[in-house]
């Protein structure tokens, strides 16, 4: 591998990565490190790249078979355009059963412009860059380009299997429009890194949309893809500084039929608007041997953007680390919502999660701002090592901000099998439908020093509250019967100033409640039932009016958790 495409390809990721930290979160060391890596990067990927001189462009233009070329360094011959040397080629016209072929051993780069081509090979791939120090592939402007090729290959002697397929470092660029039909297998494919700088296109593929093996760079366009394998793809399984994928901005919509965007280490996105429907949707389910989410990284994920994600499999994967820097997410899964073996952490965004067998799960979970909805049939968030246990596993789930409505119909909305810590931020947690399952379980200590934390638990068995070792004051309190399902949980204060109005939206006879208005030696009065005027969110009223509920009785707070039964 070239001393070139090693540092590239370090610092493109390095790029990523430095635009996804926060200044606060950058020490003077790694900034000014980094800051040197970026700087390396703009003299490695030169602006030069994508400008040049109309005067020094070499015009070709094919027809059917053959075609004229005005200039040196490329030739026609039984349908096969080869270009030889360096330089800056416009290629327009139709090659109905030929290909367009670059090679050269020359060390400047080679830029072909693609303006208004249509290219189809019955043998192989119908653009084939074999040979180049660096290829910039340009759709200009206005212009519509098709590249198809055959469902089998006669000519696979390089490794051939896109239809556009690349074996050196390659970007494309321009406003006009590029339609890849990959019949045989891929429609873009690069053998060593892929950067794409913006551009209209579409991509048919009978596996794989898009691939960069070493690393796919995407820093804006729109784009069209409808894979039978991966949407987007970068699967270097041999060196740990590749098989990522790093997007700035873009528009994309993928239909996948394994995953939407999949990189054998990292994915880093900063910006963009994606819509990914994988393995057909959370309609589906997979077979076990295959993956089928929506995006995955396999080292780590780091997010921000807009995101519309419909999954036969996880919605965000990572076997190590995800991370949400901001954005907003909109993710039904058949499986998991948000996935990571080791660690999540949310630092702000609007995740609503409408659909999943568990919202999220990770050993470490850590929420520090940003709303927050999950919906799903099994545990809301879940913060486990891995194995079903009633012992401490050392899992840890941190609140420290946001606003977050957990509804889990037949797990646990708020489970940790190790300890919980919520220090703000408003928890709210519709318990499930009946036990022996609870709105709150954790096997180690619930510390709460802040925040609002709410939760509507079906029976009493497990019921759990915060330890009596928080900061915070809390209210675990049992009904002598069951309340019916959206009926009115109120309490208010000895001066009449209200404190709580919530909704549950299943059938209850346990809430637990937190709040920094518990104060040690108030009386408080509990109501079911009436109506609000106040503004519904997720369960919880905000403003309005409280009235005509049944006032059910009195208790102060004695203890750090006090235990009421009424």
């Amino acid at each position: 591998m070239s001393k070139i495409k090693v540092l590239l390809t370090t610092l493109l990721l390095a790029q990523f990565i430095f635009s996804c930290k926060k200044d606060s979160d950058i020490t003077p060391d790694d900034s000014s490190d980094t800051q040197d890596e970026v700087n390396a990067l703009e003299n490695m990927e030169l602006a030069s790249d994508y400008s040049w001189n109309a005067a020094d462009e070499k015009v070709i233009t094919l027809n059917g078979t053959s075609g004229t070329v005005n200039g040196t360094g490329a030739s026609i011959s039984n349908g096969i355009l080869k270009i030889s040397s360096a330089g800056t080629y416009k290629i327009s016209g139709t090659l109905t059963n030929g290909q367009i072929v670059v090679s050269t051993d020359d060390k400047n780069l080679v830029r072909v412009i693609l303006n208004g081509v249509n290219v189809t090979s019955a043998k192989s791939s119908p653009l084939f860059l074999d040979n180049a120090e660096k290829v910039i592939v340009v759709l200009a402007e206005g212009t519509n380009n098709v590249l198809t090729d055959a469902s089998t290959y006669s000519d696979v002697s390089e490794g051939q299997n896109a239809a556009f397929y690349s074996q050196t470092y390659t970007a494309i660029m321009g406003t006009g429009n590029l339609t890849v039909t990959g019949k045989f297998a891929d429609g873009i494919a690069s053998k060593d890194g892929l950067v794409i700088k913006n551009g209209n296109i579409t991509v048919n593929a009978v596996d794989d949309g898009i691939r960069g093996k070493d690393f796919l760079v995407i820093r804006g366009g729109n784009f069209n893809v409808n894979a039978g394998g991966d949407g987007l793809k970068s699967d270097n399984e041999t060196d740990t500084e590749f098989g990522y994928i790093g997007i700035e901005d873009g528009s994309f919509k993928i239909t996948s039929g394994g995953d939407g965007i999949s990189a054998q280490t990292n994915v880093n996105i900063t910006g963009g608007n994606f819509n990914i429907t994988s393995g057909g949707g959370s309609s589906k389910t997979v077979a076990a041997t295959l993956s089928a989410k929506g995006i995955k990284g396999l080292t780590s994920v780091a997010l921000n953007g807009s995101f519309t994600i419909n999954s036969a499999d996880d919605g965000i994967h990572s076997n190590t680390k995800v991370s949400f820097f901001d954005g907003v997410y909109e993710v039904s899964s058949a499986d998991d919502g948000i996935h990571a073996d080791n660690e999540v952490v949310i630092k702000k965004g609007t995740i609503n999660i409408t659909k999943a067998y568990e919202g999220v799960e990770a050993k470490f979970i850590t929420i520090d701002d940003g709303n927050m909805s999950i919906v799903s049939s099994n545990d809301c968030l879940n913060a486990t090592a891995g194995n079903r246990t009633e012992q401490n596993d050392g899992a840890i789930l941190t609140i420290n901000g946001g606003y977050i409505v957990l509804n889990g119909s037949a797990g646990d909305p708020l489970d940790s099998n190790g300890s919980m810590v919520q220090t703000g931020g408003t928890v709210i947690a519709h318990g499930p439908n009946s036990s022996p399952e609870v709105p709150i379980d954790y096997n180690g200590t619930f510390n709460i020093s802040g925040g609002i934390l709410l939760a509507s638990a079906p029976g009493t068995q497990m019921f759990q509250a915060p330890s009596t070792s928080s900061k915070q004051n809390s209210l675990k309190l049992t009904f002598k019967s069951q309340n019916a399902a959206e009926t009115l949980f109120h309490i208010k204060d000895d001066k009449g100033n209200s404190l709580v109005t919530f909704k549950p939206a299943r059938k209850y006879i346990g809430i637990v409640f937190s709040a920094a208005e518990l104060v040690k030696g108030t009386t408080y009065t509990i109501s079911t039932g009436g109506t609000s005027t106040g503004t519904l969110n997720g369960g919880l009223y905000s403003g309005g009016v409280y009235s005509g509920g049944a006032e059910k009785g009195t208790f102060t707070i004695t203890s750090t958790v006090t235990s009421v039964s009424i």
